[in-house]
């Protein structure tokens, strides 16, 4: 069983890559939270819009645990919004 642990805490994306595919989405490959550094191995992108706001949800993975980010294109800041332990 999986346990989710809800964060929702700013984090600093430390480094990003680009996805595969056609387009040239970014997604963030590291980010540090508390003074810990996550780094990803893979990860889906999902655009929300909700009235004139724009927010980019991630889920990504580091291979043992998932972690869902979001990123407030008005801001450019991101939130680390919880973290899935398989």
């Amino acid at each position: 069983m999986s346990k989710v642990n809800q964060i929702d805490k700013e984090v600093s994306v430390t480094a990003v890559y680009f996805g595969n595919g056609s387009s040239f989405k970014t997604f963030p490959r590291q980010i540090e939270c508390d003074g810990d550094t996550y780094t990803f191995s893979e990860g889906l992108q999902l655009v929300v819009k909700k009235g004139q706001e724009l927010f980019k949800i991630f889920d990504m993975t580091d291979g043992s645990a998932h972690y869902r980010l979001r990123n407030d294109t008005a801001t450019r800041s991101w939130r680390l919004l919880s973290i899935t332990q398989n």
